[in-house]
């Protein structure tokens, strides 16, 4: 057994054919992990809008492991260019002027900002209406199974948990350097300039140790998270990822074993130049090829073919499992398995 291979892995599955981008896991996240002064910019847990640029931006081009597995040098984002840093709004400005009748000012950045989370948000591409299209993405630490965060840390400040496999910092250990962060392709390791440590999600480990479901999968309205083990043979994460198949990880290419899985997206049909359906999909599935693998085609035909049996009012246990109609269900913490707060 290798310095990064354990006994268990938690992991969590994505649907993205669930998620409205309404940004409540990422809220729940920043709420409970991110309230020093030098983490404003740090999302442990973000959404994204793809076709689009991410956060930091541009992410997917650097970092990950050379095809003889060494890691790769990759870079640091810029905090101005890439991140973007908090930003500060008027609002003494908009309280002292409350009582002024209706030029009120309104709520807005001191400073013009450059970049940051969402910026491209809800911008897709196409055109309209023949072939317009977008969807959502959320991203948090993938815990992966050869995490190339670990590997570039001299320090040794970076474990991957034996019983678990979560992956966390010993701060105490950190020395700032940032090779954690220049490593990660994910780019969800962040740097604390406050504190000069590394910051990262820990897959709200002080929840799953007494039973509970991290804080984003729990808040989800649209139940699309589901949480377990991956050698849970009776839990939801097992079926998608192994029995169905229809849980892809996000660039695994990067070589790094990820443990978080997405559901690709669905598509309807473009549209002709008189507005009638097409046999061709809007979003590209070569684009979503270049997200989650050759394996996309395989996940989407399953997808397709119980959606279909449903259409037809036959029985289709992914699609249920999917549908999550009891969001409990969608938690599975071995053991310590309860209700979830």
């Amino acid at each position: 057994m290798t310095a990064t291979e354990t006994n268990r892995q938690i992991a969590m599955v994505l649907d993205l054919n669930k998620c409205i981008g309404c940004q409540t896991c990422t809220v729940a996240c920043k709420k409970l992990w991110n309230k020093d002064t030098g983490t404003g910019y740090a999302y442990w847990n973000n959404v994204e809008t793809l076709p689009g640029a991410g956060y930091p931006r541009n992410w997917t081009e650097t970092g990950g492991r050379t095809d003889q597995g060494e890691v790769k040098a990759g870079s640091v984002p810029n905090l101005d260019e890439d991140y973007g840093r908090a930003w500060t709004f008027n609002h003494d400005e908009v309280r002292a002027r409350a009582g002024e009748g209706e030029q009120k000012p309104w709520l807005r950045p001191k400073e013009k900002p450059k970049w940051g989370a969402n910026w491209d948000e809800d911008r897709g591409e196409g055109s309209y209406p023949q072939d317009n299209h977008y969807f959502y993405l959320p991203r948090l630490c993938n815990h992966c199974t050869h995490p190339a965060c670990l590997d570039a840390c001299p320090r040794h400040a970076i474990e991957k948990r034996d019983e678990d496999g979560i992956v966390l910092v010993d701060q105490d250990r950190c020395h700032g350097y940032r090779f954690c962060v220049e490593s990660c392709p994910y780019k969800k390791v962040y740097f604390d300039p406050q504190r000069q440590v590394t910051t990262k999600c820990i897959f709200c480990l002080p929840r799953v140790e007494e039973g509970v479901a991290p804080a984003c999968a729990r808040q989800c309205p649209g139940r699309l998270r589901f949480v377990g083990y991956l050698d849970d043979e009776a839990g939801p994460i097992w079926k998608l990822v192994h029995e169905f198949a229809v849980a892809l990880p996000l660039h695994p290419e990067f070589d790094l074993g990820p443990n978080v899985y997405y559901v690709p997206p669905m598509s309807p049909p473009k549209l002709d130049a008189q507005g009638r359906p097409t046999d061709e999909p809007r979003i590209p599935t070569a684009y979503l090829e270049s997200l989650f693998g050759k394996q996309v085609h395989g996940a989407l035909r399953i997808l397709e073919l119980e959606r279909a049996k449903r259409r037809r009012g036959e029985a289709s246990e992914l699609m249920d499992l999917l549908i999550a109609y009891d969001w409990n269900e969608n938690f599975a913490l071995g053991e310590r398995k309860r209700e979830v707060l």
